[in-house]
């Protein structure tokens, strides 16, 4: 991959009622809900970079996972290898600041059945997180 600048991780969330950032998913009451603390704000960016395909983003080509184009291969021994690395390797490069501990991938051929679970910690401070998608066999993809 390119090499890019890598920035710090430094919380912004000393002002409890200054929004840090938007949260996903857009919509809500009012109408876009914000996150509040640096943490929260970070497990956002992480399901942001997750839903978006690579090449979506303009100007910025390479930003997202492999996700979608992955899970319209053969659904073989090796699919569940190479979304861990992929996953691993896009959040490492996007989100340095996100500590992986594991990606476990479970696939069910016989359903059409993919969940990709994303375990992280936001630096050594942060608190053990858990992110889970899934993908029906529709191709529906959701993510909790």
């Amino acid at each position: 991959m390119a090499n890019r600048i890598e920035y710090r991780y430094n919380p912004i969330d000393l002002k409890p009622n200054k929004a840090v950032g938007v949260m996903l998913p857009l919509g809500g009451s009012p109408i876009f809900k914000l996150s509040y603390t640096t943490e929260e704000q970070a497990v956002s960016n992480l399901k942001n970079l997750l839903l978006t395909r690579k090449g979506e983003r303009v100007f910025q080509p390479l930003f997202g996972s492999d996700i979608y184009s992955l899970l319209f291969e053969n659904m073989d021994s090796e699919l569940d290898s190479n979304l861990e690395e992929s996953l691993s390797e896009d959040i490492n490069f996007w989100l340095p600041y996100i500590l992986l501990q594991k990606v476990e991938v479970n696939s069910e051929p016989d359903f059409n059945k993919v969940s990709i679970k994303v375990s992280f910690k936001v630096t050594e401070q942060g608190s053990n997180q858990t992110i889970i998608l899934e993908v029906d066999s529709q191709g529906e993809l959701s993510i909790a």
